[in-house]
């Protein structure tokens, strides 16, 4: 080794980061109000029958904390994270959840998380918010779905050979409006999280059949469901591909803004047998002994 090169070691600096698991909801919810458009899926999952299905854990360091939330349900595993880049790298590390999800990061984490994961067909979507004081609604000959359309609405999300599973039990849960035409079903807008106790609620599955585009029945459909998530929550959110100009107009027009830019995709675990992982948390388990913790030993930035 020359000596620049251990001039170089010298000056490098290492920061201990503390990883441990979060069970406190009122904990969570006050990390995740700092973020709250950006985290609203998460938000949705404190609720009380949604937080069974969560595993969350947290890092802290001088340089700032992390969390990451690993949840399931009837739409498969998904991994949603926030917070600092370093502190997120630790918690990947270590609990990087299952081999196969769907993945939410916002854009600074994209490096970090591609450490860990192949993320497929990554898509940066725009988030967008409205309230009841911004929006405004566009009225159409719409009519609120129930589980006894749960045919209808698996037909149509199909038209592009895209598999759609819902259940009466799903949509009567959710608040689902569709637009008909000629005696079928052809555009509807649904919702991902309804969340009275976070205030907050995301609209999504958005879709309209292609033979009856530019009727702007994905504007109607998504103001009523719009309006009628306001009489409940304080805020509604949804995510839009920025490409996708006429949606952008669209929800511009019912006074949806753009709030955040997250990324998100299906990803795959490069660590595909967990193997490297398990050795990883035995040394973070070992050196954190004395703080009851895992501790990561990372070099800083």
């Amino acid at each position: 080794m020359t000596v620049a090169e251990r001039n170089a070691r010298a000056l490098e600096r290492h920061i201990d980061i503390v990883v441990r698991p979060l069970r406190d909801r009122d904990a969570i919810r006050r990390m995740l109000e700092a973020r709250r458009t950006y985290a609203a899926y998460a938000l949705g999952q404190l609720d009380p029958a949604m937080f069974r299905l969560s595993e969350w854990w947290g890092a802290q360091s001088d340089e700032g904390g992390a969390l990451i939330l690993h949840s399931r349900g009837g739409l498969g595993s998904a991994t949603f994270v926030m917070g600092e880049p370093l502190p997120l790298q630790a918690l990947l590390a270590l609990h990087p959840g299952p081999r196969n999800t769907f993945f939410t990061c916002e854009v600074h984490h994209l490096e970090t998380v591609l450490r860990y994961f192949e993320l497929e067909q990554r898509q940066t979507m725009i988030r967008m918010q409205v309230t009841a004081e911004t929006f405004r609604p566009i009225y159409g000959e719409v009519r609120r779905l129930a589980g006894r359309d749960t045919r209808d609405i698996n037909t149509l999300y199909r038209t592009d050979g895209v598999p759609s599973y819902y259940t009466p039990r799903q949509v009567n849960d959710s608040a689902y409006f569709g637009a008909e035409r000629d005696g079928r079903l052809v555009a509807i807008a649904g919702t991902h999280v309804i969340s009275e106790d976070s205030g907050i609620a995301v609209v999504g599955n958005v879709y309209t059949h292609p033979r009856y585009r530019g009727q702007r029945l994905a504007q109607a459909t998504t103001s009523a469901v719009t309006e009628h998530l306001l009489r409940s929550v304080r805020e509604v959110v949804l995510s839009v591909d920025p490409a996708n100009k006429p949606a952008v107009q669209a929800y511009e027009r019912l006074g949806y803004r753009e709030v955040a830019r997250l990324i998100e995709g299906a990803a795959v675990r490069k660590d595909s047998t967990g193997i490297v992982t398990t050795v990883r948390r035995m040394a973070a388990r070992i050196r954190g002994r004395q703080a009851g913790a895992e501790v990561v030993r990372l070099r800083a930035a």
